[in-house]
């Protein structure tokens, strides 16, 4: 037993004894990692797009987009010295491409002259992920909420029905703004029961709004929300139709995640 006990310290004392000779830089190198090694990615400026982003608008046409009632039907939403500006005659539009997991940036513009109140005053959508025609999908709601007041989980920021936004961040009518989404899909088990849900992160003109939100189920107007299973899917842009004037979009991107 002496000898075992003997056997036992002498191993410690080693283990000890190197430790101590070791230096600081060689005791840090073993939780340094040196692969895989990230991508380069070229930044944007001005909230430009970076190296690595698909180009959704580049202010020329709407060749990524296609009319979410008739996908097999360009766009017909109206271009303009590098603006969309919603065609409320033609229903929403959506990318020719489907995504999951995402970083996505858009800037938008409520018309300086619009009128009405609540709902009824720029309504527009982000859906994350379009899951069929109509308004099926997730939505980020776009209102104008400068001085306008609306039930607080369908105004500007909000996951529609679901989530209030963490703040009120609106510009005024007539400037420009920014939504830059963090989007994960849902997953879904083999039977058609969820398997993780959808998460956001969004920030409203650089301000946080939806934090880590992990979504009840797709968008409903009317009773609650819930999920249905599916892959990949286009982002629609919405033509709500009852705001007095249409509402602009310009330099939008994604990178896939």
């Amino acid at each position: 037993m002496k000898k075992i006990i003997f056997s036992i310290l002498f191993i410690l004392g080693v283990t000890i004894v190197d430790a101590q000779r070791m230096s600081p830089s060689d005791s840090a190198a073993k939780t340094e990692i040196y692969s895989p090694v990230p991508p380069i990615v070229t930044p944007g400026n001005n909230n430009s797009a970076p190296s690595d982003a698909i180009i959704l608008f580049d202010g020329k046409n709407l060749d990524e987009w296609v009319l979410t009632n008739n996908i097999s039907k360009p766009a017909n939403w109206f271009v303009e010295n590098g603006i969309i500006t919603v065609n409320k005659k033609s229903g929403n539009i959506q990318t020719k491409r489907s995504f999951t997991n995402y970083q996505l940036h858009l800037e938008y513009r409520i018309p300086e002259n619009i009128s009405g109140e609540g709902q009824l005053r720029g309504n527009s959508g982000l859906f994350l992920a379009s899951t069929g025609g109509g308004d099926l999908g997730y939505e980020l709601q776009i209102l104008d909420n400068y001085n306008n007041k609306t039930y607080t989980n369908g105004q500007v920021g909000s996951v529609y029905k679901q989530f209030i936004p963490l703040a009120n961040a609106c510009r005024k009518p007539g400037e420009w703004q920014t939504f830059d989404v963090i989007w994960t899909a849902p997953t879904f088990n083999d039977d058609g029961s969820l398997k993780t849900p959808a998460k956001l992160t969004a920030l409203h003109n650089g301000v946080l709004v939806q934090n880590a939100v992990e979504l009840k189920g797709e968008t409903r107007w009317i009773g609650l929300p819930y999920y249905k299973k599916h892959g990949a899917c286009p982002i629609k842009l919405q033509a709500h139709g009852d705001n007095s004037e249409p509402i602009s979009f310009k330099n939008i991107w994604i990178r896939e995640l």
